[in-house]
């Protein structure tokens, strides 16, 4: 299908129908095909090209979920999208939360927030009850070379969340060496201060279990040498953002 309605369609990566870390409660988890950025220490890796993935059809995908219903509600769960990037495809995203929205079924939206505010992202967070904002680097000159990108829209995009109402979790990436710097960290935590809408700060601890899948695609891991993340590192971490 060359041609096809892009809010009654998207790209699909994979699907997760019974997620416990993407939101409240049990979450069915829907993975969008394709992301603009080149995160180093992505885990997902084949999730990039935005032509690949399978095309769904919203119908199909309400049907999906309507089998899970059952759990996900009376565990104060929801459905998740994450990605890839799923504001890469906000025209199905709006038509996908609206017809959730008319099910009672709480939405949370997964995202890197490097975007300017279009009227289609703003049109996707009116019928978003969470977002889980990866901040991806403090520091903007460290962000574009760990990413691709400087952060200026990301933060933007959470002021305007702020501004908004919109509650967040804030989530980001523990890559020792690399996002443990304590005048970063300070930063940060000075930076989520000004905000009104933050509900909870996730710290995720960097790993290398997706280094095979950039094998796979015979790509170079360029944090090949970086140790994970262990449980001292994520209290010292904690301890520094206040979060212990």
């Amino acid at each position: 299908m060359k041609k096809y309605d892009k809010s009654k369609y998207a790209r699909i990566h994979s699907i997760e129908s019974f997620g416990t870390v993407d939101g409240p409660g049990i979450r069915f988890v829907l993975f969008l095909q394709g992301c603009a950025l080149k995160c180093k220490y992505c885990h997902n890796r084949d999730t990039w090209d935005i032509n690949g993935g399978k095309l769904m059809s919203l119908e199909d995908i309400l049907t999906k979920i309507e089998r899970y219903k059952p759990y996900i509600i009376p565990s104060g769960g929801g459905v998740t999208v994450t990605g890839g990037e799923p504001l890469l495809q906000p025209k199905f995203l709006i038509e996908f939360f609206k017809q959730l929205k008319k099910q009672n079924i709480p939405t949370a939206l997964d995202t890197s927030g490097m975007f300017d505010i279009t009227d289609d992202i703003k049109e996707v967070l009116k019928y978003t009850d969470l977002v889980l904002l990866d901040i991806k680097h403090i520091n903007s000159k460290k962000c574009k070379e760990l990413v691709g990108f400087s952060n200026e829209k990301e933060l933007n995009f959470a002021k305007y969340l702020s501004e908004n109402n919109i509650p967040v979790w804030i989530r980001q990436v523990i890559v020792p060496t690399i996002t443990d710097d304590v005048d970063d960290l300070l930063k940060l935590k000075e930076f989520i201060s000004t905000l009104k809408n933050v509900q909870k700060v996730e710290l995720i601890p960097y790993h290398q279990l997706g280094k095979y899948k950039w094998e796979n695609l015979g790509l170079n891991y360029e944090l090949n040498d970086i140790p994970s993340a262990d449980s001292n590192e994520i209290k010292k971490v904690k301890k520094k953002l206040g979060l212990d």
